[in-house]
């Protein structure tokens, strides 16, 4: 894993060859217990170096199409599995608990819901007021620069601009960390009002 933008934040990627760029797991290490977001299958040096960190109390997952290698590292945790309310009926795993809009399940972490995307009810995590992790629907295939998930995939493009000028009116918000693709580690606020921009 790499350390990211903050001393308590770590990440670790796959490359996905038919999109051309990475998928991304996020672990937040926390005193009351961390909390991985969207995880990736680990290799045996990430998983030494997250039982180093204190293993894991949560595994929070933002879509059904990020299910990745959840299951496997809930079996070896013991964590405790969150996903999105509105994919409850049909999410492919057992979870316990659900979120959506406005939760606030764990200290240090707000929950958005995206519509119009390609999963309903997608989550977006806010950590600490100021870091905000992604699923699908904000992106980044170019360093630097966050984009939007195709639109033959939006289920409404209308909401789903909605979801994205709302994240963009967040003032406080200084990193983007996307489920799929590059990191913006600083001038996320900007990053986000750019994106919002241009749709």
């Amino acid at each position: 894993m790499k350390k990211l933008h903050r001393s308590d934040l770590f990440g670790w990627s796959v490359f996905d060859e038919e999109r051309n760029i990475d998928f991304n797991g996020t672990l937040w290490v926390r005193p009351q217990g961390n909390v991985l977001i969207d995880p990736l299958p680990l290799i045996e040096h990430d998983k030494k170096q997250l039982e180093s960190l204190g293993g894991a109390a949560h595994v929070i997952i933002t879509n059904s199409d990020h299910i990745r290698g959840a299951a496997k590292i809930l079996s070896l945790t013991g964590a405790k599995c969150w996903g999105p309310l509105a994919e409850k009926e049909q999410f492919p795993l057992d979870c316990d608990g659900w979120l959506q809009d406005g939760d606030e399940p764990i200290s240090g972490i707000k929950v958005f819901s995206f519509n119009g995307s390609k999963t309903p009810g997608e989550l977006a995590i806010l950590i600490d007021e100021t870091t905000l992790v992604t699923g699908d629907l904000i992106r980044a295939h170019e360093g630097g620069c966050l984009c939007i998930i195709p639109d033959a995939k939006l289920k409404n493009r209308e909401l789903a601009v909605e979801s994205i000028k709302r994240m963009a009116s967040i003032k406080n918000i200084q990193a983007v960390i996307p489920g799929d693709g590059w990191p913006v580690f600083s001038q996320g606020h900007e990053a986000l009002l750019e994106l919002a921009g241009k749709l």
